[in-house]
């Protein structure tokens, strides 16, 4: 079976004139790559947020300074974890670029983390440093005491425009708009201070390998506490290559192109994507905030940007507002979509919109993240595209045996993104990835006889009614596409005489819209034991910093 998925995939990836492996072998470290791209495009733009942009050269500079630092002023040592909680700002490339060429760990952190949350990674991650905004540095000031972090580092949303617009936009962030929350953290630097000591004291190149690690991203945390996958300085670096294969079936230029980045970058989907940015040479236009549609209309427009990183439901928010309708989207050559699945309804309504397809892909924490991703020259609107090269699959049944095309089971993946396993949890490393370095992602999937992958459900999540396995994603889908429906979610609850039963919540446009109108009008497109047997309306969906919803907060609120 398994041998028959192969060669479909492989048919298709020569079909595509998509090579089946990469060379990993060119570059000795994530650094290397980023180091070259450094100097070849020292004099183009390469980030920007809230009005100012740093050149190639510039975030060279500045990350030298940060490393130097790092290396002389901070006290640590290779190999140490480096915590880095920001929205998206120029500074973050800065601090992650600085960290990683020092020889650190990178901890990407949520700004939005609970005490809990955070407290629970800084000492799971063993973190000794931490750079974090001010605007959200009041959950850490509460926490930090019963952490091991020595050295914390304090920036302000425009700590990097030059003066007097800096201490301008400061001051009215914290004084008049009153974003910053107040905090103390005795004996906090602040990010500019330990710039103007690392310009003084040189870095000093670093030998890296690429069995290396480079980051501890830690995954959602939906069954438990969350754990740090290891993304060593090879699995980041194959899976920068591997988009590199991808997207020269698009056509585009990278040099002098421009890409805006809404998503949170701490998120892999966008932290990946940030850095294959950098690698092409293009212009990444960082939004602090993705929910503020309004400021990402106004960059949409200022920017015409050549690539947009998005997904279902910023897609269906941004369509929904009539500003954004009314832009011109004639640079828009791809639109990328991850993180949660893409429905025909988001896809469709931003083509009409828009003009530009929606490339839908699929990645994990575990995998760098991408495993998988629609090509420019053979987009396939409900697939998550084949296999990034050097990437194998294998769908398998619930005892492991593998199974052919066309059958939905767990989706397995092996390929050089893949992690080294979760920090310091060889047991829970061992429940995913086996002898044989297969991952087991969690998701039913199954292979079109094309060679096309496309995802049913997240194997967690499915429903099983009355003996009939029932996957959310195919409820959610029919019913988004109804006119007064703006979002929904499906769960299971459980009934004594089906086993489970199917719960739909629905945030809805037209508050007419009735429970029993939703069931009628699911009716239509699915067989009967699909159809919800209870319907709640709400004002909004839980969703993670990304967008995605989460289908967990529901079922815990139920």
């Amino acid at each position: 079976m398994t041998e028959t998925v192969q060669k479909a995939i492989a048919a298709q990836l020569d079909a595509l004139g998509i090579p089946s492996d990469i060379d990993t072998g060119s570059y000795p470290s994530i650094v290397a790559l980023f180091e070259e791209a450094l100097a070849t495009y020292r004099d183009e733009a390469a980030c920007s947020s809230v009005g100012h942009t740093l050149s190639y050269a510039d975030l060279d500079r500045l990350s030298a300074h940060f490393a130097g630092w790092l290396q002389h002023g901070a006290g640590l040592e290779r190999g140490d974890r480096v915590a880095v909680q920001m929205p998206n700002l120029i500074q973050y490339l800065v601090v992650c670029l600085g960290a990683l060429r020092a020889g650190m760990v990178v901890v990407n952190t949520n700004p939005l983390y609970t005490e809990r949350e955070l407290e629970h990674q800084l000492n799971d991650a063993g973190v000794r440093l931490m750079v974090v905004q001010a605007n959200v540095a009041q959950t850490a000031a509460a926490v930090l005491p019963r952490t091991g972090v020595e050295t914390v580092v304090v920036t302000e949303i425009a700590d990097l425009h030059p003066q007097p617009k800096r201490a301008l936009i400061n001051f009215l962030v914290k004084y008049v708009k009153r974003m910053v929350p107040a905090f103390s953290i005795p004996g906090a630097l602040t990010l500019n201070a330990v710039l103007k000591a690392g310009a003084k004291t040189p870095y000093r190149a670093v030998m890296l390998n690429r069995d290396d690690l480079a980051m501890l991203q830690y995954t959602g945390g939906t069954t438990g506490v969350a754990k740090g996958a290891m993304l060593t300085h090879g699995n980041l670096l194959a899976n920068v290559l591997q988009s590199d294969t991808f997207f020269t079936t698009y056509n585009i230029a990278g040099q002098g192109s421009t890409v805006l980045q809404p998503l949170p970058v701490y998120h892999i989907y966008a932290f990946t994507a940030s850095m294959y940015a950098l690698r092409i040479g293009a212009h990444t236009v960082f939004v602090p905030n993705p929910r503020d549609l309004d400021s990402l209309v106004k960059a949409f427009d200022e920017h015409r940007p050549t690539l947009f990183c998005g997904l279902n439901t910023l897609f269906v928010a941004l369509c929904n507002n009539e500003a954004f309708r009314g832009l011109d989207f004639s640079n828009l050559q791809v639109t990328l979509s991850g993180g949660m699945a893409l429905t025909h309804d988001a896809a469709d309504r931003w083509q009409e919109v828009t003009q530009c397809k929606v490339s839908e892909g699929y990645g994990l924490t575990e995998t760098s993240p991408t495993v998988s991703a629609n090509p420019g020259n053979g987009m396939q609107i409900g697939t998550i595209g084949v296999p990034v090269p050097g990437t194998e699959v294998q769908i398998r049944d619930d005892d492991g045996q593998s199974l052919g095309l066309d059958e939905p089971g767990e989706l397995c993946v092996r390929g050089p993104q893949v992690m080294a396993g979760y920090w310091q949890r060889p047991e829970a490393t061992d429940e995913v990835i086996d002898s044989d370095g297969w991952f087991a992602t969690g998701d039913i999937a199954l292979v079109q006889p094309d060679g096309y992958l496309r995802i049913v459900d997240r194997k967690k999540d499915m429903i099983v009614v009355s003996g009939f396995n029932v996957y959310p994603n195919e409820l959610e889908d029919v019913l988004v596409a109804h006119p007064d429906v703006v979002e929904c979610a499906a769960i299971g609850v459980a009934s004594e005489s089906t086993g489970e039963a199917i719960r739909m919540f629905v945030v809805r446009a037209n508050p007419a819209l009735t429970e029993e109108a939703v069931r009628n009008f699911m009716r239509e497109g699915l067989t009967g034991y699909k159809v919800p047997k209870s319907v709640v309306f709400r004002d909004e969906l839980p969703k993670t910093a990304v967008g995605k919803i989460l289908r967990r907060e529901l079922r815990d609120l139920d």
